[in-house]
């Protein structure tokens, strides 16, 4: 088992925060760490009732396209962003986000459990209560990255 030395220093003079990882290789789990800190810094742009809004992505439970239009889902609000699927796929790899479908990204940190389901799909529950599907062609790829493969 290995075990992770943590470290804070607070620095009242510092003007921004910095965080420095010290390690004998850069391993697989190393990145996971640097991609979940990167995820502080992400924000999306999303549009309702006429305004734009910049939305942490740790508050987006999953990303869909409907008739051509890309929309930002969190707890209870909707948003509709201008990015296609393929530029969000994009933006957030290395992140808790992950691709469920042709039309469809969800953040699994925001996933409590999930279910096989018939043909070899899987029902994902949120932690706001919503199901959503993973389509068979990207079943794999989920059950690989969460360690169910």
């Amino acid at each position: 088992m290995r075990v992770l030395k943590i470290e804070i220093k607070e620095v009242p003079q510092l003007e921004e925060t910095e965080i420095v990882i010290k390690c004998r290789e850069t391993s697989a789990e190393v990145l996971r760490m640097l991609a979940a800190l990167r995820m502080f810094e992400h924000k999306l742009t999303g549009w309702r009732e006429g305004r734009t809004f910049l939305l942490d992505t740790r508050e987006v439970l999953y990303i869909d396209t409907v008739d051509k239009k890309t929309f930002l889902y969190q707890d209870k609000e909707v948003y509709e962003t201008p990015l296609r699927l393929y530029e969000l796929e994009e933006r957030l790899s290395g992140s808790d986000f992950i691709r469920i479908s042709k039309s469809a990204i969800v953040n699994l940190a925001r996933v409590s459990s999930l279910r096989p389901e018939f043909g070899g799909r899987l029902e994902l529950s949120l932690e706001n209560g919503e199901r959503v599907l993973v389509s068979r062609q990207y079943a794999p790829a989920l059950r690989e990255k969460i360690g169910i493969a």
